[in-house]
């Protein structure tokens, strides 16, 4: 599998397994299955409310911790005090003693509390308990104020990025600083099936005789982004994993690319109920 390589050297796998959602038993079988068929990069959060599950799953699998690529999110801004129990609590729900990639989740709402809990998030990879930080939701304004203050710049962005919302500027601003772009939402939530988006879409998929879904994943990994898709069907958990193999043309991006509308389907970071 194609790895993207941070500025600190940690490699990451490209194609990831999304867990949003995924809880229970249901959620259980999932991760198992996309660890038996090949996926090694595993994206969860403390609000998903499953690392336990995730973390029994990964036990059961017999795969060396070492192999998989463990990402997840700090739930809110809080005290040091806060912080440091919820993420303690993460390893243990993990079973694990260190997380290869940790986020803060959403953007506050004040640049002062995200300079704070970013010292929190340096300092955990100071001390070798995780292997790479990050941020998800950051808006190019959110991380222009974070940069002012960070002595580790992050590595990564977590975005809501499909078609109709391709996120180029916010790409391109990443780029220039070094930061990995990478996708959550990529089938916007079934939008992906609806009009000129499925239209365009399946004239793509029948020229690679691929499916909708898989092309949209193969679109992401072809501009250099982190991939996520999420499902619990073991049918289409293979259906994804195989879209890394489709080499989609310069007319096919092209196609694909001109989808875009600015069109969240997901919460404004802006307006998140999670700023505060």
């Amino acid at each position: 599998m194609k790895k993207v390589k941070f500025y600190n050297g940690v490699e990451m796998p490209q194609l990831g397994f999304g867990t949003y959602l995924a809880t229970e038993e249901v959620g259980y079988e999932a991760v198992k299955h996309a660890l038996e068929i090949g996926y090694r990069h595993l994206d969860t959060a403390q609000m998903y409310g499953n690392e336990k599950m995730i973390g029994d799953a990964i036990k059961a699998s017999g795969i060396d911790r070492e192999e998989i690529f463990i990402t997840s999110k700090q739930f809110n801004h809080s005290t040091l005090e806060e912080m440091h129990k919820g993420f303690e609590q993460s390893l243990i729900d993990l079973q694990t003693d260190y997380i290869d990639l940790f986020l803060i989740h959403w953007p506050s709402h004040r640049n002062e509390t995200n300079a704070h809990t970013w010292i929190f998030f340096e300092s955990l990879y100071e001390q070798g308990k995780v292997r790479a930080i990050g941020v998800s939701n950051f808006k190019i304004h959110h991380l222009d104020a974070l940069l002012e203050t960070a002595v580790i710049p992050p590595m990564i962005n977590q975005v809501e990025l499909h078609p109709g919302l391709s996120q180029v500027p916010l790409q391109k601003y990443l780029e220039a600083k070094s930061i990995q772009l990478q996708s959550y939402g990529p089938f916007m939530r079934g939008g992906i099936f609806e009009g000129r988006y499925q239209e365009t879409l399946a004239e793509v998929a029948k020229k690679h005789q691929a499916s909708i879904p898989q092309v949209v994943v193969a679109w992401g990994l072809a501009r250099g982004i982190v991939m996520n898709p999420k499902s619990v069907t073991k049918e289409r958990i293979l259906e994804n994993f195989q879209a890394q193999f489709i080499q989609l043309d310069f007319e096919d991006m092209e196609k694909i690319n001109g989808l875009n509308r600015g069109k969240r389907v997901y919460t404004d970071p802006d307006n998140s109920a999670w700023g505060y």
